[in-house]
C-alpha cells in the first residue's frame, strides 16, 4: 500500500493518457454512459505501460474483465495518484481504481468497493539467502525473520506500509532503517550490499523478481498489509460501485481473477 497526501490539483487532474474500454457481457443501448474512471501513471504491476506502450496492471486487467461482465463503457485516464483522489472528489472523474488502500480516513470522503486485492508486506534479500516462508506458525516465522535482521541496516521506500512496518519493528528487533524514495535504488542498495533487506509490498516485488528477473528473494511475507478498493466520491455513483462488487464475484467464480493476478505476482 502506498500512503500518499492528496496535492492541491488544478486543470491538470484531467490531463493523462487514455484508455477506452467497453464491457461486452450485456448489450445496452448505445446512449448508455461511459463512465470517467482516473488511474495512477506507473505503480507496478497495478499500473504501468508494457514495453509496447500500452498500459496494462492488474487494475487495469481486473476492470476491464468486471466491465465485460457487466456490461459497462468506461474511459481511463491516467493522472497520477494524487490528481486521481483529486478529480474523483472534484465530480470531474466517476470513479479511481490505482492500488488505493481502504483506510478510515479516506472512507470519509469516498465510497469503496468489496476491497479486490490483500497486500501484504514483504521482506527481500539476495538471490540465496535464508527464507521463512516455509515455516507454517506465522507469527514463530516473522520472530525468526525479523530477528535475523538485528544489528544489520535495512532499506525501505518512504510514504509505503513497507517502511511503516519495517520502522514499528526495528527497535524490538535491533535493526536500523534507511529510507529510499525509489524502489530501483532501494533494490540495489540490496544488491550491492549496502543493505541486508528490503521491504516492499509483495506485489510490486513479486513482479520485479519474476518479471524483470530481479535477482532477489522474498525471504518472508508476513500477515500485515492493506486492502485496496475501487473508489468514487462519497454519496455518488453507487450503481458503479453496485457493478465493480457484482463483476468482482462474477470473475472471481469463474476463475478469471486469479489469472490476471498470477499473471503479474508469480514468482516462478
Amino acid at each position: 500500500m502506498r500512503l500518499k497526501k492528496v496535492l492541491a490539483v488544478g486543470l491538470a487532474a484531467v490531463m493523462g493518457i487514455s484508455l477506452v474500454a467497453c464491457g461486452g457481457g450485456n448489450k445496452k443501448d448505445s446512449k448508455e454512459k461511459t463512465y470517467k474512471i482516473a488511474s495512477d501513471t506507473t505503480f507496478t504491476p497495478f499500473e504501468f505501460e508494457d514495453k509496447d506502450g500500452n498500459r496494462v496492471g492488474i487494475d487495469l486487467d481486473l476492470l476491464e474483465a468486471i466491465a465485460k461482465e457487466e456490461g459497462f463503457k468506461y474511459k481511463v485516464t491516467a493522472v497520477g495518484f494524487d490528481a486521481a483522489m483529486a478529480s474523483v472528489e472534484s465530480g470531474q472523474s466517476d470513479g479511481m481504481i490505482a492500488g488505493m488502500s481502504i483506510t478510515k480516513e479516506r472512507k470519509q470522503k469516498y465510497d469503496f468497493s468489496e476491497a479486490y486485492y490483500d497486500s501484504k508486506v514483504a521482506f527481500a534479500v539476495k538471490m540465496g539467502g535464508k527464507t521463512f516462508d516455509n515455516i507454517k506458525d506465522k507469527k514463530k516465522a516473522e520472530k525468526e525473520a525479523l530477528s535475523s535482521l538485528k544489528g544489520k541496516t535495512v532499506a525501505a521506500k518512504v510514504g509505503t506500509v513497507g517502511a511503516t512496518y519495517a520502522n514499528e519493528n526495528a527497535e524490538k528487533y535491533g535493526y536500523k532503517v534507511r529510507q529510499f524514495k525509489d524502489s530501483p535504488t532501494m533494490y540495489q542498495a540490496v544488491l550491492t550490499g549496502n543493505a541486508a533487506a528490503c521491504f516492499e509490498d509483495f506485489p510490486v516485488i513479486s513482479y520485479q523478481i519474476g518479471q524483470k528477473n530481479l535477482k532477489l528473494q522474498v525471504a518472508f511475507t508476513s500477515e500485515s498489509g492493506s486492502q485496496y478498493g475501487f473508489a468514487v466520491k462519497k454519496g455518488k455513483n453507487s450503481e458503479l460501485v453496485e457493478k465493480f462488487n457484482s463483476g468482482l464475484k462474477k470473475i472471481k467464480d469463474n476463475g478469471k481473477y486469479q489469472e490476471i493476478v498470477d499473471k503479474y505476482t508469480k514468482t516462478k
